[in-house]
């Protein structure tokens, strides 16, 4: 099966955000996406390809166009929240970004009207059903199949990294988890979702997929949802690893992580460096790790079992690509992914609020309010204590 690769010639970027759609006096999710999106000229039939249907119609998706910048890809983001937001406003409704709604029951939710998801729900059945949960995807563009392949495998190094700094799904239909991304866990019950197979190149990959087809598995490789995959169509490595994130600059600080992490390795193997592939079985245990502790993590960094401090190893990862960040004129987004270890990822102050004495439903109050103001949460001083080692 030949899959062709429409190679990018630089590390463009694109953003996909979903958005959850609340009701401002229940705080619930609320089915409203056809009526919004029709509301606002962009029926269902002729999707905006800024903002769109996804699974539940508690959801809409904005994207960005193909951009140059972080800056850029984050003012097309904000521009079509600031479309949609009269729709909602005249309807009580509000937006809100996470990992999961805290309290919300999956089977009171609407699925899309689309034959695609119908066939999805038809064939996964529960597994497609409980799907509330909600994520951040980034596509950063490469010059060449093989390199996505490349870059793909390396990057599977950094997945608990994405996915600490994300963390935002704490709570599940009103329980706390004791995790700080449950959405990680749910999203593995699919078959084709969850960590990607370390391919050896492209040709694997077209074998694979011919497999996958050939086996009525899936009917296209849009069904294969690993947390870091190649993408033909529009030539770029997606990154799908993260969490709902409530606010523009956390957004922000990811895209720039992906895109100068997917340079940074592009860079590293036109010089003649071999990229390094994790053992699958590290790649395992340390996103699990992340998806239970978030921040407060120990990752393994080596065979012997040697152990790093999450805080520690993000340090280090913002160090390693400043000099790319400066060039790709980023510099600022990638270091507020310090801001992000230093005020506490969206899992601890969801939880803040609750030990603070508020409930699931000022929870949802929080979020509404971080993705407004762009501002986060902030935690008091004896929950910080009690759930943050300071680095050092």
């Amino acid at each position: 099966m030949q899959i062709d690769f429409h190679s990018s010639a630089g590390p463009s970027l694109g953003v996909e955000m979903e958005l959850e759609i609340v009701d401002v006096d229940t705080r619930e999710l609320h089915s409203g996406a056809t009526e919004i999106l029709a509301d606002a000229g962009r029926p269902y039939d002729g999707d905006h390809p800024k903002a769109k249907h996804e699974l539940l119609e508690s959801t809409i998706e904005i994207i960005t166009g193909i951009c140059s910048t972080v800056g850029e890809a984050r003012a097309d983001l904000e521009a079509t929240l600031v479309e949609l937001q009269p729709h909602l406003e005249r309807r009580d409704l509000a937006f809100i970004c996470s990992g999961t709604h805290p309290f919300s029951d999956w089977a009171k939710q609407q699925i899309s009207p689309n034959p695609r998801y119908e066939r999805l729900v038809e064939e996964m059945q529960w597994l497609a059903r409980r799907l509330q949960i909600f994520g951040i995807h980034v596509h950063v563009g490469v010059r060449s199949a093989e390199k996505a392949i490349a870059i793909a495998n390396a990057l599977t190094a950094y997945i608990p990294h994405f996915l600490a700094l994300s963390a935002s799904s704490p709570y599940w239909m009103g329980q706390d988890t004791g995790l700080a991304s449950s959405r990680s866990k749910i999203f593995e019950g699919l078959p084709t979702a969850g960590l990607p197979y370390q391919l050896s190149g492209w040709s694997e990959f077209e074998d694979f997929m011919h497999t996958l087809v050939s086996a009525k598995a899936i009917s296209s490789i849009r069904e294969v949802w690993w947390d870091i995959r190649p993408h033909p169509d529009f030539g770029t490595v997606e990154l799908r690893i993260c969490d709902g994130l409530p606010t523009m600059s956390e957004v922000a600080s990811m895209a720039a992580i992906s895109q100068c992490l997917v340079e940074w390795l592009d860079t590293r193997h036109d010089e003649g460096h071999e990229l390094p592939v994790p053992h699958s079985w590290v790649v395992r245990e340390n996103k699990w790790r992340a998806a239970r502790h978030g921040i407060n993590a120990e990752l393994i960094t080596d065979d012997s079992g040697t152990l790093a401090h999450m805080g520690d190893a993000i340090a280090d990862l913002i160090d390693e690509l400043t000099p790319t960040a400066r060039r790709l004129g980023c510099e600022a987004e990638l270091d507020h992914a310090r801001a992000i270890v230093e005020h506490g990822p969206s899992y601890l102050r969801q939880r803040d609020v609750v030990a603070s004495g508020g409930t699931l439903v000022d929870v949802v109050d929080s979020l509404i309010d971080e993705l407004h103001t762009d501002r986060p949460h902030v935690i008091g001083t004896a929950h910080r204590t009690e759930q943050q080692r300071p680095r050092g």
